[in-house]
């Protein structure tokens, strides 16, 4: 199944049905009077965010969604049928976006979360509705409303726990196979992830998710090599894992590269909680990587690790480390949820 994260869909919620103008014609009835009824109102078009679902590629093939319209009204004071209702199923993590991608109309981050996108229109007035003392045979009935038609965007952010970070072939894809069941493509040259890939890490009885996202290089977020499109599915991660190849030429260059393009980003990326580990050390001597966790360690003020996805060295440890960060920014939302809020009439 291919991985889409950003469909443009267009939207048309039911028209409402109009009123009926009807008179009662019956038999024995000198005074009939008018008995047109209402009409329907036309079907709303919701989104929900559904289990089950990773990705957008159903809205590659349909892109247009219009809800039904109401049934007009009938006589013997009859009311038209409601139009059917739309429901977009869309992933948890699912933003929705204005026309310009700029103003957010929902974020649906969780499963059941639920939003209006379009209301039907109302049904119209039957005559009935118009009889007064001196119009006692109204000939007039209102039309029903008219629906709602925008366009929108879905953008869809990955929920995962811990985003990797790095430059192309720094090892992130190396270590999702390492440590989980995902198989993502790994080669001896840049830019062999090109869409993200989600996998499941255990260490101690624990399980959270990684999502691996294609590389950055420098000018990221001026659109350079596959530019910053994918950093948004790392916004939503609780900690942030920074890759930073141990056999580069220039391994401080490389970090202030990528906190650069942070920066650039913008959205509280740089801000988030990282954990910075030097890779591919089984390729240097200790005196290297020595040498190299120090600089590393200047550039980014803060302790680095080490590690070897594909030795498997020092990779328990990084998970651990992760795991604790997980655990911690999980209990500091459920206190901020917890905590009382004061009353208020």
């Amino acid at each position: 199944m291919k991985f889409l994260d950003l469909a443009k869909v267009y939207l048309r919620s039911g028209s409402g049905g109009g009123g009926a103008v009807s008179f009662r014609r019956e038999k024995y009835i000198e005074y009939g009077g008018p008995d047109g009824g209402d009409g329907g109102g036309g079907g709303d078009v919701w989104a929900e965010a559904v289990d089950g679902l990773n990705t957008l590629i159903d809205f590659r093939y349909q892109q247009h969604f219009f809800a039904k319209n109401g049934q007009p009204g009938m006589g013997r004071q009859r009311t038209g049928k409601d139009g059917a209702d739309i429901v977009l199923r869309v992933p948890a993590g699912t933003e929705i976006l204005e026309e310009d991608q700029e103003t957010v109309i929902a974020d649906l981050a969780d499963v059941g979360d639920r939003v209006l996108l379009a209301k039907g229109g109302n049904g119209g007035f039957g005559n009935l509705h118009f009889k007064t003392s001196t119009n006692q045979a109204p000939r007039r009935a209102n039309p029903g409303q008219a629906g709602v038609e925008r366009t929108i965007w879905l953008k869809l952010k990955l929920i995962a726990d811990v985003g990797l970070l790095g430059l192309p072939n720094a090892g992130k894809s190396t270590f999702l196979a390492a440590t989980s069941n995902a198989r993502p493509k790994i080669a001896d040259y840049p830019f062999t992830t090109l869409v993200p890939n989600l996998g499941v890490v255990g260490v101690d009885g624990a399980e959270f998710v990684v999502a691996d996202i294609p590389g950055l290089i420098e000018g990221a977020h001026e659109g350079r090599g596959l530019g910053d499109t994918f950093l948004g599915h790392v916004e939503r991660c609780a900690v942030l894992l920074h890759l930073v190849d141990g056999t580069s030429e220039d391994i401080v260059t490389d970090y202030e590269t990528i906190i650069t393009e942070l920066d650039a980003y913008g959205g509280g990326l740089a801000e988030k909680q990282r954990v910075t580990v030097l890779n591919k050390v089984d390729a240097l001597s200790p005196e290297q990587i020595e040498e190299r966790r120090g600089a590393l360690e200047a550039a980014s003020c803060g302790p680095v690790m080490t590690m070897s996805g594909v030795a498997r060295t020092g990779v328990v440890e990084v998970l651990r480390v992760l795991r604790a960060r997980i655990d911690a920014g999980r209990s500091a939302a459920r206190d901020e949820r917890e905590e009382p809020q004061p009353w208020r009439p």
